[in-house]
Order: structure tokens, then sequence, then C-alpha cells
């Protein structure tokens, strides 16, 4: 039995249960109310093959979406900037071109029955054209702009009641003073204690800029007002980051997953430990009510990843949101029923959601980050080792050449039965293995010193 949420905005039946094949019945799009193979974006599908899903971007997130379409039979196609890029590696349907480019777009989207998305970055009057022409944008560029715009979801979570950090558009068309006043009105009224955040094009640490006086921040938007929309953020005084990943449908299914706890280094995502450890009740049902809400009202379908602080009085602020499977969700491929590839899949083609209930009480992903310095033993060597030494560790590689602090994998370790989420020993305990693993794998060295050649 899976724990599904459906939408009630009354709240007054948030977790209904769906239970094995009588969710069919509940979607339009099941077997009963037409075959998805009949919903076309560009040109008729054949109803007798499984459908074609078109997914814009080749990096990892494509690759392991392609990895969960091969087990429900369908055919992922990728929208890939070269032969290179890791999804693009392994998909026997390649559409090779750029996602700026609307032909190009139009030739990846023809004959398939949804176009989804790797990363937010495809232009949403490019999407908006496509959708014009009848091809079926999930998420619709109406909702994905939230993602790819930060003063636009700033202005609409506000006006849904959300909370966010106090912000102020510092130099945007529609910012009406001079953006130096405004930026010292603004860092005045918050003690200089703020963030600078480019508008559009950041992520992993990258066009954020956390200062910590009135020069330093006037010298960063001298620096960058010409060519960079900016807006100010308030600092959140805040214990920790979590994420609360939902998926919905077409049908309006909505399904969460645990909340989790995010670490960050360098700006970017390190660990994950799902669930996020003595979180209490009723902040983690907060944040997965949140979740729901803001995937309906947007208009989300697929996967969508809510970033949020927990600050330091138990209060809940959205930080950040990504519409897609998101490094926050990895550990789900090992350690929930459904992982967010398979979940995605079954969200854009309308398919009943799946079951988001852990398999263990607790999982810890860690991202293999490039080193500084490449190690002279070969990542094959290396995987070996760490299979011989950690065989229960889960690798997931993405075929990337290694670069400094660049993702090119991931590990995920999962805890026996008898172990907790709310004991802190466990978690630390294996939050460190995981944590030993992905170094090893990064640098070719075992933190705890030891020797791998040894008896």
């Amino acid at each position: 039995m899976s724990d599904v949420k459906t939408e009630d905005p009354t709240g007054e039946n948030r977790r209904a249960v769906v239970q094995g094949t009588d969710a069919s019945a509940a979607t339009p799009g099941g077997r009963d109310g037409g075959s998805v193979g009949e919903r076309s974006v560009a040109g008729a599908v054949d109803v007798d093959t499984m459908p074609t899903v078109v997914m814009i971007g080749g990096g990892q997130l494509a690759r392991m979406t392609h990895q969960a379409s091969i087990a429900l039979g369908e055919r992922l196609r990728v929208l890939a900037g070269s032969a290179t890029e890791p999804a693009a590696q392994v998909s026997p349907d390649v559409v090779i071109g750029s996602h700026e480019n609307l032909d190009d777009l139009r030739r990846a989207a023809d004959g398939a029955v949804a176009l989804t998305f790797d990363h937010e970055g495809v232009p949403v009057e490019l999407l908006a054209a496509l959708e014009a022409e009848g091809v079926s944008v999930l998420p619709p560029s109406t909702a994905l702009i939230y993602a790819q715009d930060k003063l636009a979801m700033r202005v609409k979570l506000s006006e849904l009641g959300l909370p966010v950090p106090d912000f102020a558009d510092l130099n945007g068309p529609d910012a009406t003073g001079d953006p130096a006043e405004e930026l010292r009105r603004f860092g005045e009224a918050h003690d200089w204690s703020i963030v600078l955040k480019a508008v559009r094009g950041g992520y992993d640490g990258r066009g954020v800029w956390i200062v910590d006086s009135a020069e330093e921040a006037m010298s960063m938007l001298a620096a960058r007002a010409d060519d960079t929309h900016l807006i100010a953020e308030a600092k959140v005084d805040m214990r920790r980051e979590l994420s609360a990943m939902v998926a919905r449908s077409p049908f309006g299914q909505g399904a969460t997953w645990p909340v989790v706890e995010t670490v960050q280094r360098k700006g970017q995502c390190a660990v994950v430990v799902a669930p996020a450890p003595a979180l209490p009740t009723d902040v983690a049902t907060a944040a997965e009510e949140m979740a729901l809400l803001l995937a309906q009202r947007l208009g989300v379908v697929g996967v969508m990843a809510v970033e949020l602080f927990e600050t330091t009085d138990g209060r809940l602020v959205v930080n950040e949101l990504a519409m897609r499977p998101h490094n926050s969700g990895h550990w789900s491929m090992d350690g929930a029923v459904t992982s967010q590839f398979e979940q995605h899949l079954r969200a854009v083609l309308d398919y009943p959601l799946g079951d988001t209930r852990p398999r263990a009480p607790i999982t810890v992903m860690a991202n293999i980050l490039g080193a500084e310095q490449t190690p002279q033993m070969s990542m094959d060597e290396r995987l070996h080792h760490l299979m011989a030494r950690m065989p229960d560790a889960r690798v997931h590689l993405y075929g990337k050449q290694e670069k400094p602090d660049r993702k090119v994998g991931h590990v995920n370790l999962v805890a026996p039965l008898d172990a907790s989420p709310d004991s802190a020993a466990d978690v630390a305990e294996l939050r460190e293995r995981a944590e030993r693993a992905a170094y090893w794998m990064s640098h070719a060295i075992w933190t705890d010193g030891w020797d791998e050649h040894s008896d």
C-alpha cells in the first residue's frame, strides 16, 4: 500500500491511499481511459508501441532517467549538445542540438508524447511556441518560469502566503529606484546581513554572493549591475537546509518522499541524509504539504524539489525550486520504493504514481566530486577497491570527465533495518561511511588511513 497524496485544496483529504491496480481506474490516462500512446505532441504515435518521452538536456539526470525508462519499457529520447554528454553515451535515441534553438527542440519533440527537462535552461518563449504547436511540455512553461526566475518565484510565493526571505529587486526592468540606493536601503534595514543573487542562471553556488559589509555589497553591485539582473535577500538564521521532493501528474495525483537534510559545501550539495534526522513530525508534515500545495498552485507536472531553510526557531523558509529530478532525490534510487527518476516518468506519462516509502530507516547519499588533482589511479581501479571494501555501497557514475568540484557520480548507503533515524550514532556512522566512500572515489585516499593493498 502506497501513501500517495492527492490534491485537495480544502485540506480535508490530503493523504489518500492508492492501492494496487485500483490506481489505474483513478487516472484518465490509464488503459481504460485511452492509451497514453494515443496522445502525440507532434504527429501520430503508433498505439501498439510504448510511448517516447523526450528530455531536454543530456546530463546525468537524463542518464539516470534513461535507466528508469528501460525498466518501464519506455523510450527516453534526449536532446544533447554533443554525443559525449552523459545521457547521449547510453541512450539509443539522441538528437544533437541546442536547447536554445526552436528547430532543434521541434526535431526532438517529433513523435514524443511529452517533453520534459534535465535542466531549467530552455527559454520559456521557445517552450510557449512549442505548446502553441501542440507539444505537451511538462512541466509547462507557465510553471517552469518560477524555477528559472528567482524574482518571479519570490513574488509568486509571497502572493501565495508562503515563507520566503525578505528580498528587493535591485536593477530589473520593473525596479523603480537607483540600484545603489535600493541596495543601501535594503542593506541598512537588515544590518547588511544580506546575500546578492543573480535572478537567472545560478546553481550549485554560482550566481550567489554572500557579502559581509556595505562596501563589499556596493562593490559587487557595481561589478555586475550592467549585465546581471540582481536581487538582494536577507540572510536566514538557519539551523540547516532541507529538501521536500514532490511529484505531480496531470490528473492531479501528488506524492512526496520523506523530507531530507542536505549538506552544502562550496555552495553545492555534498551529502543528503534521508529522512532528515531529528526533524519534528509537524515540521516534516508542513514541508510535505507546502510542496504539494506549490506543485498544485504552480501547475507543476513531474518531479519538483522544494529547497528549504529550517530556521533556528523551527520555522521553514523556501529557498529554491527545481522542476526536474534533483540531487537531493538521488538517495531514492536505492533508498525508496520508487525512485525520483521513475516517478518523474510516471508523472509526465500520467501513470499512477508510485509508492514513495523508504526501503531502509536511513539512507545517505554522498556526491563524488572531482578532486583538485585527479588521482593517477583510474576510476575503474578505485571502483574495484571500493567494492572490495564496501560491498553494500551503491555507486552511480555519470560518465563525466573529472574536474575540480564537478559532480561525476554519487554513492548511496542504506542502514540495516535495526538502525534508527532518531539515533545520532546510527546516522553519524552511516554518513561517515558514505562520505568515506565518496572521498575515496574522488581522491583515491581513504580518510581513515586504510591501505587498500594491505591484508
